[in-house]
């Protein structure tokens, strides 16, 4: 399998610069585009290729755009990783904002070393996070165990740790439904049930708990 890097955002020129040097850097073909709706319309129906896209934050009011960057995102393939650039340092932004969507999160004073890094880590299936929200995340996760969590898994039904498993691996509602043959809306009902189930409040954590538990 392939892979290409897209950068979106309406800063032509410092976009594609950085794609010219990422392609040369890498050897991974990189496009910078205007929107991210353009690339994920143009799909990849034969998953020939694992799909970075590193969306532009520049200037942009964070909190009002994931709302409908996160409805562009569910309809992605399952091999395509979003990740957030020049991003402004902001404790609660990071640690609110870790559906399974968004594998990383690159700040305007990152280094570009670590682009480089954070690429490749996110490349490999794993998240790109700071270690101050990862360490915390964790922690939190550790202190707040209980007996509920630790024997969910015995009152999970069989096709609902089939779907966490699927959680775990990053798949959108959309991979698991097509690949099961079920619909979106019963996709979202075996989630409600499997969050109320093992007691957590979000995908991310669900994945961890899946990573841990099964």
């Amino acid at each position: 399998m392939g892979k290409a890097i897209y950068i979106a955002g309406p800063m032509k020129l410092q976009n594609l610069l950085t794609a010219a040097y990422l392609e040369e850097v890498t050897g991974i073909p990189c496009e910078a585009v205007e929107d991210v709706s353009d690339i994920l319309s143009a799909g990849d129906e034969k998953g020939e290729n694992k799909r970075l896209i590193l969306w532009d934050c520049m200037g942009k009011d964070l909190h009002a755009c994931m709302p409908e960057l996160s409805e562009h995102f569910e309809k992605r393939s399952d091999c395509d990783y979003l990740c957030l650039i020049n991003l402004l340092r902001d404790e609660d932004f990071e640690e609110k904002n870790l559906p399974a969507e968004i594998r990383g999160f690159f700040y305007q004073e990152d280094s570009v070393d670590q682009l480089l890094k954070g690429i490749e880590t996110v490349f490999r299936g794993e998240l790109w996070l700071s270690r101050r929200i990862m360490t915390n995340f964790i922690l939190n996760n550790h202190r707040q165990e209980s007996p509920r969590k630790e024997n969910a898994a015995a009152i999970l039904t069989r096709r609902e740790k089939e779907i966490l498993t699927m959680v775990r691996q990053g798949a959108t509602n959309c991979g698991i439904a097509d690949k099961l043959c079920i619909s979106n809306h019963t996709v979202k009902t075996h989630l409600y049930n499997i969050f109320k189930k093992i007691d957590v409040p979000s995908r991310l954590q669900a994945a961890f708990w899946a990573a841990k538990n099964l």
